[in-house]
């Protein structure tokens, strides 16, 4: 697959932009920055999603939010409505019991899926260069 020019990242960075949509990244992501928040409203998460993103793919808002009420479906979320003096209401959000235990599991896969990525990228390092002597060797 051709990857594509990254409008963020420009020509010259081996991003996952173009790579395909990784959205189930963002449940993680999501669950960890409740536990540091405490509770938050999904605007406000929005606002951090980048600085904790497991990819560089851009996380859009639609994923944020289908992921915050599958979450809060599956019981690792609750959410309550606020109303503020100044503004309308809105949903905030807090992990329960139940996400916490999931933000662990999550942080086992995501431990071995980083230990598979790390053995693929030494393999294929390995196989480049090895590619590149017998190339060079050739000439």
């Amino acid at each position: 697959m051709k990857q594509k020019v990254c409008s963020r990242h420009g020509v010259d960075y081996a991003c996952s932009c173009g790579m395909g949509n990784l959205y189930r990244f963002v449940e993680p992501v999501v669950l960890l920055l409740l536990r540091k928040k405490g509770r938050s409203c999904g605007y406000d998460l929005c606002a951090d999603l980048q600085d904790y993103a497991l990819t560089d793919a851009e996380i859009d808002k639609a994923a944020l939010y289908r992921t915050l009420r599958q979450l809060e479906k599956n019981g690792n979320v609750k959410s309550t409505w606020e109303t503020g003096e100044g503004g309308p209401a809105r949903r905030v959000y807090r992990l329960t019991s139940n996400g916490e235990k999931h933000l662990q599991e999550w942080a086992t896969v995501l431990e071995h899926v980083s230990e598979s990525m790390t053995r693929f990228v030494a393999t294929a390092r390995r196989g480049a260069r090895r590619v590149s002597r017998q190339n060079a060797r050739s000439a």
